[in-house]
């Protein structure tokens, strides 16, 4: 094995450029508890593009690693460790101490790529319990997709256990980013309906073909809301709502969700202000219940993987694969939006 690797850190936050790619860093040493992994595969997250401009809202470390999604094998182990072996196939846990149960002001702290050094190198070091198994059905780019937009996704769905999604349940689901395609496959592998809304024909013929019962171009129907209330059965409307465009779109969710139903506040994807801001009455107005989603946690993310294998659920990998070297072109094209489903970073 090498004494050296590829890695790259965040060593500003003011925009790209701030990524620095070092091609002779130490590969990390190992404890008693800690499982070295060799990464063949990363993809990148909002979350990840947010850190390096400057508006994350969470922890971070100086010259963090970056990227909580990595999958690998295992190469090393320390001498206590008891969950894995040599040449075991894992993922990272995104925050490294939420093993079960709710976050608390500790293990919201651990991120991988945010206070933990990430995926973006060849070799990296996690204590046993920072990491799970990777489904058989996948390959490592696929698996690597799971760490924070599937198991976010996951939360979203089955987090709130008195209000879990169960067959025949409406889903709606914004856009085609990583968490909402695989909230798409994760509701119809349980048997429920799906609503989804995006921006073009094209794209809505794409979420038909992963499984969409109906979409909606909120483009040519901006009151997309009171329309997917309409699609479902006596216009009661959707139980579950995975809400990633923030202030500009909370309106719309508002307006077509169920009595009793959750809208999960995923993320910021239509910007952090709006000019459609709804306020706390309006939970009352409509009886539902509003969370906000950080990931998951360790048992969460096994769950999800049984269900991954059970179903043989393929994550959504987009066509265009890029290499070590070339992350931050990955990060322009990822801001670009020029991909579709996860973008992933193949590591040798």
């Amino acid at each position: 094995m090498p004494s050296t690797m590829k890695q790259w850190t965040v060593a500003d936050t003011n925009g790209f450029d701030g990524l620095k790619l070092a091609t002779d860093a130490p590969i990390p040493q190992i404890g008693e508890k800690d499982v070295l992994v060799k990464f063949h595969g990363a993809s990148l997250n909002y979350r990840d593009l947010a850190i390096v401009k400057g508006f994350y809202p969470f922890a971070q470390s100086p010259n963090v690693v970056p990227a909580s999604d990595g999958a690998g094998t295992v190469e090393a182990v320390g001498s206590g460790v008891t969950r894995f072996a040599k040449g075991d196939k894992v993922l990272t846990l995104f925050n490294q101490a939420h093993l079960a149960g709710s976050l608390d002001g500790y293990s919201v702290t651990t991120g991988v790529g945010g206070t933990i050094d990430g995926a973006l190198r060849q070799y990296g070091a996690y204590d046993e319990q920072g990491l799970v198994r990777m489904p058989a059905n996948l390959d490592f780019l696929q698996g690597s997709t799971l760490t924070c937009a599937g198991l976010t996704a996951w939360n979203g769905l089955y987090g709130l256990e008195s209000r879990a999604l169960k067959p025949g349940d409406w889903v709606l689901t914004q856009g085609t980013g990583g968490v909402s395609m695989f909230a798409v496959q994760f509701a119809k592998a349980a048997g429920a309906k799906v609503i989804a809304t995006t921006s073009s024909s094209e794209k809505g013929e794409k979420l038909k073909a992963l499984g969409a019962d109906h979409v909606i171009n909120y483009k040519t129907e901006p009151n997309w809301g009171e329309a997917a209330k309409k699609l479902t059965p006596g216009g009661r409307g959707v139980q579950h709502i995975l809400e990633v465009g923030g202030p500009n779109t909370m309106a719309q969710s508002l307006k077509a969700i169920s009595i009793d139903g959750v809208i999960s506040i995923i993320g910021f994807l239509g910007g952090a202000k709006g000019e459609e801001q709804p306020t706390f009455l309006e939970c009352l107005n409509n009886i539902c219940t509003v969370r906000g989603v950080l990931v998951g946690n360790r048992m969460q993310f096994e769950e999800m993987n049984r269900a991954v294998e059970a179903n043989d659920i393929k994550p959504v990998v987009d066509e265009k694969v890029f290499s070590l070297d070339q992350t931050k072109e990955a990060y322009q094209y990822m801001w670009d939006q020029k991909h579709f489903g996860k973008l992933c970073i193949k590591i040798d």
